[in-house]
């Protein structure tokens, strides 16, 4: 007995992009607004925006994976812009740069209230 799973093959399936089951299904979704915030337990970090940046501002952690960063600030940040994130761990400090890939004013009602902005940042 093989203990081994074997590769699935990708379906050569077409999809009818046309059938009405399926545009009333996509209809339904078009307003959802997913953003992985709800998985990760946020942490207060300070982000410093530029390569020479001596004051940092606080941000919050609320999704990391790989090289990615998702951070909530109180303030826009450039896309394009250089950030360096300190991650403050007991009596550590963990220092990585970033790049912001993408900027939006959070969607969910407290976002709105707060003034909070979603910033993807892919990391160094």
């Amino acid at each position: 007995m093989s203990h081994h799973k074997h590769q699935s093959k990708l379906s050569s399936s077409r999809v009818d992009w046309s059938d009405p089951h399926l545009e009333s299904l996509l209809q339904k979704t078009e307003s959802w607004k997913l953003d992985n915030r709800g998985t990760y337990s946020p942490l207060e970090v300070q982000i410093h925006i530029g390569w020479g940046a001596a004051t940092g501002k606080t941000a919050l952690l609320v999704w990391e994976r790989d090289q990615v960063m998702v951070l909530e600030t109180r303030f826009p940040l450039t896309p394009g812009e250089h950030i360096r994130v300190d991650c403050h761990l007991g009596d550590s400090v963990r220092t990585v740069w970033g790049m912001v890939i993408e900027e939006r004013p959070g969607h969910r009602t407290e976002d709105r209230a707060n003034g909070v902005h979603v910033n993807w940042l892919h990391l160094r």
